[in-house]
């Protein structure tokens, strides 16, 4: 959906949202969408992203859309916390939120079982799994004050996949999923849901000019689809998993992947 569409479809009127993870990405142009759907939108990510977060709120701001910027760090629980906190007392509740954050840079070491260190393996759990579960339990109280809401969490297509190298990254993707059919299940009757997206090769605005393009024309040939990925496809589905018309989709790990994965 083009941008100029999204404007018209206003499904996240008066509900608020938070992207945990906003800064670039994915976690911006969700956030983007979100504000273009109605979405009062509090947009997150480590207090070294405070210029971007910044920018994003100005630039929401300038479209007409609502949104504050904060930090937090996913790997200290009283930071998740207050990111909860700072969100109810200033907007008045929590409707949905997009768990986005992982440690991508740990994968460069993140090699296989035989050499990979448990330095490696901590924080890519600490960040990439444990994060989820802190801010999933700060969250969900405020979810069910509201009624119910939607639990949205940025997985990835390694989850499923079958590869030689980066056995910590998809242990915590992995284990994503596995929480999401936990909190479906404990607390679907109130009316939470809980999803999971898992993304194939989404090429960011960060990747665009530095991904060899050789490496994206081998990807598309060995694909399912006649492009790769954007990071609109996946705010799309994020907008799609936090609207009513959402409501009846739990439980679930979805891979929008152009078909990578197939089941």
């Amino acid at each position: 959906m083009s941008e100029d569409l999204a404007m018209g479809c206003r499904r996240l009127v008066d509900k608020v949202v938070i992207v945990a993870g906003a800064s670039t990405g994915i976690g911006r142009a969700t956030a983007l969408r979100l504000a273009a759907e109605g979405a009062m939108l509090v947009a997150a990510s480590p207090a070294q992203e405070k210029v971007r977060i910044d920018s994003l709120v100005q630039e929401i701001e300038s479209r007409g859309g609502r949104a504050l910027g904060t930090d937090f760090d996913a790997t200290d629980d009283a930071s998740v916390a207050a990111l909860i906190a700072f969100t109810a007392d200033r907007c008045g509740g929590i409707d949905a939120v997009h768990a986005n954050f992982a440690d991508l840079r740990v994968l460069m070491t993140d090699s296989n079982v035989l050499t990979v260190t448990d330095e490696v393996l901590e924080r890519t759990l600490d960040v990439n799994l444990k994060g989820m579960l802190r801010i999933t339990r700060h969250a969900v109280p405020k979810l069910l004050e509201r009624g119910g809401g939607a639990m949205i969490y940025t997985s990835s297509a390694a989850a499923i996949a079958a590869e030689p190298v980066r056995p910590c990254y998809a242990m915590a993707k992995a284990g994503i999923n596995a929480l999401v059919r936990h909190v479906a299940s404990g607390w679907g009757q109130q009316g939470v849901r809980a999803n999971a997206i898992m993304p194939g090769l989404v090429i960011t605005p960060e990747l665009r000019d530095t991904m060899p393009t050789d490496f994206q024309a081998e990807v598309l040939a060995r694909g399912r689809s006649p492009r790769l990925g954007r990071v609109e496809d996946i705010a799309a589905m994020v907008a799609h998993l936090a609207s009513p018309d959402g409501e009846w989709i739990s439980g679930q790990s979805i891979a929008v992947d152009g078909g990578s994965t197939v089941s």
